[in-house]
């Protein structure tokens, strides 16, 4: 007998076709959209403005499964994380940023990551597998549970947690469309963001998809360092990028910018020359841009940036005239900042494998030099 299907993975198009498929109108879907996530009751039987046979076929067909929570830790700065067993013995995680006036959620979208962008803890783990949408949207409906003990509610999601989103493109597409759908998560779409390293062919496929916010995992000027930062621009490279880039937002309409997300390394990346650089390269986009001070892992080889650089280079792209966030480091005393999210993979890769070899090697060389 074939698994329930897990009704939190469908957006509202697909509920209403799988109504229609069973005969019933496809309003159907839309009531039970309203019971699932406005009213917070997944009990078929008690959904009583759908029909008895409705309400027979899905109990033994369907369900409303959350992902089984592992462990949950919170941090001195408030953040919560989430441990989400994601079967085969596989764990992602979730993390919870929470702000006056603001509930942001950082969702996983992969079992670890098919990238390996050299300064991400996540892309040392391997990789294992996509994430169903169910998944995906299970994440926001255990953050909003837990928020709803404080009459709180999540007010933004942001794709930037384990793997690549546009490597997991139909899945990540229906959960987007759960979270902005006035009757589920009822997210402004200017409060979505999906965040990828530089998938081309991606963006121009979300771009006749959807039009949430777009964020660019940037990190470097030029080619030469981006390649070494984040491998796929040697599949893409920056010009490519920038292009599709141009191409999204001009889908966006004249008020709304893409995210470039710029994560500052210790003599890497973070000097004047490369903000004059960064400066120069989107002066024709309309972005606005985040600054993400290094958060520093095991054996990662990078380092948090100086202060006076940190503001030297927001100053220069301020001057410049672009609107220039600093990212401020939350979540840190339980491994939940940006770039530091591991869960447990069972990488099908051999990346994990050579990670801790070094990372054995670096010890020994550490006691021998002692």
């Amino acid at each position: 007998m074939p698994e329930p299907l897990n009704l939190y993975g469908l957006d509202r198009r697909q509920l209403e076709q799988l109504f229609v498929d069973q005969g019933l109108q496809a309003f159907r879907g839309r009531q039970i959209m309203r019971w699932a996530y406005h009213q917070g009751l997944t009990d078929f039987a008690s959904m009583t403005d759908l029909p008895k046979t409705a309400r027979a076929w899905l109990e033994e067909h369907a369900v409303f499964e959350l992902p089984r929570v592992e462990s949950f830790q919170t941090s001195r700065d408030g953040t919560a994380k989430w441990v989400l067993d994601v079967g085969a013995g596989n764990f992602v995680e979730t993390v919870l940023i929470p702000e006056k006036g603001r509930n942001t959620l950082c969702v996983s979208s992969q079992i670890g990551c098919m990238l390996d962008c050299s300064f991400c803890s996540t892309g040392k783990q391997g990789f294992s597998g996509n994430l169903a949408a169910h998944t995906i949207v299970g994440q926001a409906v255990l953050a909003n549970q837990h928020l709803a003990a404080s009459g709180e509610h999540v007010t933004n999601v942001v794709l930037m947690g384990m793997g690549e989103p546009l490597l997991n493109f139909d899945a990540v597409l229906a959960a987007t469309n759960v979270f902005m759908d006035d009757l589920a998560l009822g997210l402004s779409k200017r409060r979505v963001t999906v965040s990828t390293a530089g998938v081309v062919p991606g963006i121009y496929r979300l771009a006749e998809e959807t039009d949430v916010a777009l964020a660019i995992s940037l990190h470097a000027p030029e080619d030469e360092l981006r390649n070494e930062l984040v491998p796929i621009n040697r599949k893409y490279p920056i010009a490519e990028l920038m292009a599709a880039c141009q191409h999204y937002v001009s889908r966006l309409g004249p008020h709304r910018k893409l995210v470039i997300e710029y994560t500052l390394m210790r003599g890497v990346n973070d000097q004047l020359e490369h903000a004059k650089a960064l400066a120069a390269l989107l002066k024709n986009l309309r972005c606005k841009i985040n600054l993400i001070p290094f958060n520093p892992f095991p054996g990662s080889g990078y380092e948090r940036p100086a202060t006076e650089d940190i503001r030297r280079f927001q100053t220069h792209l301020m001057n410049q005239g672009y609107a220039t966030m600093l990212r401020t480091t939350r979540g840190e005393d339980i491994d939940a900042a940006c770039g530091q999210l591991v869960g447990q993979v069972k990488d099908r890769t051999k990346r994990q494998q050579r990670y801790r070899e070094r990372l054995a090697q670096d010890s020994v060389i550490a006691r021998s030099t002692a």
